[in-house]
């Protein structure tokens, strides 16, 4: 049963990743914007964090426990564990580099050497201490110092997000959504980890609600977030052609050929009876096509094709 169920959680966990990244590199493609490029290392690098340092620790108990020592065992899995914490690192100096840009902040110079100076000194403490000592065990001293970070960065993301900066690239009320979101992401995810110490239920179950909770950005973002600041006629080309929006927004032959009979003013049918395909068809490609331009009606898509139709 245990086995089983591991299993579900290791693709419940690639499906997660591959589809948070998939959707901040469509965004990152679409608006050409620093805020979605942020967005998309934070993803790599939260991921990376998830298979290197919580998975690798399930791989190597599942196929070592038998053949090494537990003392051993117990080293490698900690080392493994103290290796990836670096990944979580520079996820959280993105998740705020990401807030910060959020709230229309600017950056400050100092922040970046001063968070990396910080940080890689507690990271050689903790390295020191495990090696050095035995009580308290590192799995514990590390397993502390996620949570604490964690929750301490998130909070910190969560209050940039909240608060207005001069100009804010995101809608005030999508961020504050955003900020309450997160927080008790955080909250729900550090709850098995606060309770677990061996049990493998608890580990999965806190595994599960690691990679459910770090996808919520992007999909927020993809499909619940008016964006429309990105693409604000001062930011496209002077005269875009139909050929640049099509490449621009990865749109097929097909789903032209739609855009360009919908801007006609042709209903669902028409556009069925004139190209020759299923209205169920003329659905499909009308809903992939709100999807990929970020528009939610026939005028919205409309308003974006004026001045290319």
């Amino acid at each position: 049963m245990l086995l089983y169920l591991s299993c579900l959680v290791l693709i419940v966990s690639v499906a997660m990743a591959a589809g948070g990244t998939v959707l901040s590199a469509k965004l990152q493609k679409r608006f050409r914007n620093e805020l979605f490029s942020t967005l998309l290392y934070y993803q790599l690098l939260i991921h990376a964090f998830g298979f290197y340092g919580i998975w690798g620790q399930v791989l190597i108990k599942v196929f070592l426990s038998e053949y090494v020592q537990p003392g051993i065992l117990s080293r490698i899995t900690d080392t493994s564990l103290l290796l990836g914490l670096p990944f979580a690192l520079f996820a959280w100096l993105m998740l705020i580099q990401f807030a910060n840009s959020a709230s229309g902040r600017k950056r400050n110079k100092i922040f970046i050497p001063l968070f990396l100076l910080i940080n890689a000194a507690l990271l050689i403490t903790i390295g020191y201490t495990t090696a050095t000592y035995q009580e308290p065990k590192p799995a514990i001293v590390m397993k502390n110092y996620y949570i604490f970070m964690n929750s301490f960065y998130t909070l910190s993301a969560s209050a940039l997000l909240y608060f207005n900066g001069r100009s804010a690239a995101i809608p005030e009320s999508s961020r504050r959504k955003m900020a309450v979101a997160i927080i008790l992401i955080a909250i729900i995810q550090t709850l098995p980890l606060i309770l677990y110490s061996s049990q493998a239920y608890l580990a999965l179950l806190f595994i599960t609600l690691f990679f459910l909770g770090n996808v919520f950005l992007p999909v927020w973002l993809y499909y619940r977030t008016n964006l429309d600041t990105f693409t604000s006629p001062a930011g496209q080309e002077e005269n875009p052609s139909f050929e640049s929006f099509c490449e621009k927004y990865d749109v097929s032959p097909r789903e032209s050929e739609i855009i360009r009979e919908i801007c006609n003013g042709l209903s669902n049918k028409e556009i069925s009876e004139k190209l020759f395909i299923s209205l169920q068809t003329v659905k499909d490609h009308t809903h992939r096509i709100y999807i990929k331009t970020n528009v939610r009606s026939r005028a919205q898509l409309m308003n974006l094709m004026r001045d290319i139709c």
